[in-house]
């Protein structure tokens, strides 16, 4: 699916699911959260790197041309500089996997957050050092809250 510069005029867009061929309705309701209609049903969809959180279900997603959302990435999305685990959706901080300091590999765990009686374990999106770890234990979050910041 290429996604178009603007997300808030996307309109209705052909993708594929398990190789079927279906039509969704995109419109954005705030950065990094989207509303998906199919087939008359309306989705909540919250990005979160490669892949998606619909009704606190995780799915990893592919994109078939990578270059066309390559250009469109501000500087927060480059590989140099801090980077911050955001959450995803509302919930509750289950386990938190690292401390300020302590460094992580690309991809590695650092903060299990719990929504919907469904646990998600969020990873880092690059190799680095924890620089902040902005929440604890049984703290509550909310959706785009930062929790940890990977230098």
């Amino acid at each position: 699916m290429d996604l178009p510069a603007n997300l808030a005029d996307a309109g209705v867009l052909g993708c594929a699911v398990d190789g079927q061929a279906i039509e969704v309705d995109v419109r954005t309701v705030e950065a990094g959260v989207l509303s998906l209609l199919v087939d008359g049903r309306q989705y909540r969809c919250v990005l979160d790197g490669d892949a998606v959180v619909i009704a606190g279900c995780r799915y990893e997603f592919v994109v078939d041309d990578p270059r066309s959302l390559r250009g469109r990435r501000g500087k927060e999305d480059g590989a140099t500089g801090p980077r911050a685990v955001k959450a995803p959706m509302p919930g509750r901080v289950v386990r938190v996997l690292v401390s300020e300091g302590d460094e992580v590999v690309e991809q590695q765990g650092v903060v299990v957050i719990e929504a919907m009686k469904m646990q998600n374990e969020l990873k880092v999106p690059k190799a680095g050092r924890i620089a902040k770890v902005a929440v604890a234990v049984d703290a509550t979050v909310s959706a785009g809250q930062i929790l940890i910041v990977v230098e």
